[in-house]
């Protein structure tokens, strides 16, 4: 078994890395996970526990998932949270709606349904989660801070592919190793 997602790795750009370590300084007095840099990305689907023997047809219907989609330019924008201002669970950037990102979202979940993966329930909310929070100190000081975050521009991001993970948990953290990559058929599509 391996527990597996499919994901769309987000390379952070000198402004976003600028908020996010800001928010690590900001919130350093709160007991907060904040996310490594190298595992930043936007989950397309959450397996969980797999057996390894699904794993070639997984592979196969993403293939055929790519080629019909096509590259596109996500905006990173706004720092909000999961959960009650009083009960905060994660702290997320979020992502301005994307026609072809909820295409990408759609084709995926559709195909998956043919090999027994039913669509989930809940609606698809692109994010990055960048820290789950497990107490805060202060509420109030907390709610102020990220005020001061919430209509932040982060980056513009060029997503010319997807990758199926394996996340292994550890204790310092989760270790995402790359089971296969998957490239859209036109990858310079948003550039033109």
């Amino acid at each position: 078994m391996k527990r597996l997602f499919a994901a769309i790795k987000i390379h952070p750009s000198q402004q976003f890395l600028s908020i996010y370590d800001q928010l690590i300084r900001d919130f350093r007095h709160d007991n907060i996970k904040f996310v490594e840099r190298e595992n930043i990305h936007i989950t397309l689907k959450f397996f969980g526990e797999t057996d390894e023997q699904k794993i070639p047809a997984i592979c196969k219907i993403f293939m055929n998932v790519v080629a019909k989609n096509s590259s596109f330019i996500l905006k990173i924008n706004r720092t909000g949270i999961f959960g009650s201002s009083y009960q905060p669970k994660v702290i997320w950037f979020g992502i301005d709606e994307n026609p072809l990102l909820q295409k990408l979202f759609w084709n995926i979940a559709e195909e998956l349904q043919n090999i027994g993966y039913e669509t989930d329930r809940q609606n698809f909310v692109p994010h990055l989660t960048i820290g789950r929070i497990r107490y805060i100190t202060d509420k109030k000081l907390f709610q102020q801070t990220l005020e001061k975050y919430k209509t932040v521009c982060l980056q513009d991001a060029f997503v010319n592919s997807f990758t199926l993970y394996e996340s292994i948990l550890r204790r310092e953290g989760p270790l995402y190793k790359i089971i296969e990559h998957f490239d859209f058929l036109d990858s310079s599509a948003a550039l033109s």
